[in-house]
């Protein structure tokens, strides 16, 4: 069954959103290395336990993004519209990770599909 695997948080001051994650959780969060400014949330669980994403926010409305792990993230984006949702972002790939897809419900909600493929093209 399919289930959340990440998570980005976006922020207007990604410093601060930083050290109230981290003193609220004890989560970790360190920059991921490379030129995009993109820091990994460490939320300390166990393996199946997602991790997460912090970055600066790109819209005013931007909000929280799950990111929910299917086996085709084109098989499972057809679906999403089928259902009356939306696709806001086509799938991108991840280099050496995967794809996603990001996707609005019925509701508005933002969310994503993730696809996990080693050889992304």
């Amino acid at each position: 069954m399919p289930s959340i695997v990440w998570f980005e948080i976006p922020a207007d001051n990604v410093e601060r959103a930083k050290k109230f994650y981290g003193d609220l959780f004890g989560w970790k969060i360190e920059r991921f290395p490379g030129p995009q400014e993109y820091w990994h949330i460490d939320t300390g669980g166990a393996d199946d336990t997602p991790d997460g994403g912090l970055m600066k926010r790109q819209q005013p409305q931007q909000g929280i993004t799950s990111y929910v792990g299917v086996s085709s993230v084109d098989e499972s984006a057809a679906k999403v519209e089928k259902l009356g949702g939306k696709i806001c972002m086509p799938k991108t790939a991840v280099p050496q990770m995967g794809y996603f897809v990001i996707c609005q419900d019925t509701e508005n909600n933002t969310f994503a599909l993730w696809e996990k493929s080693e050889n992304p093209k």
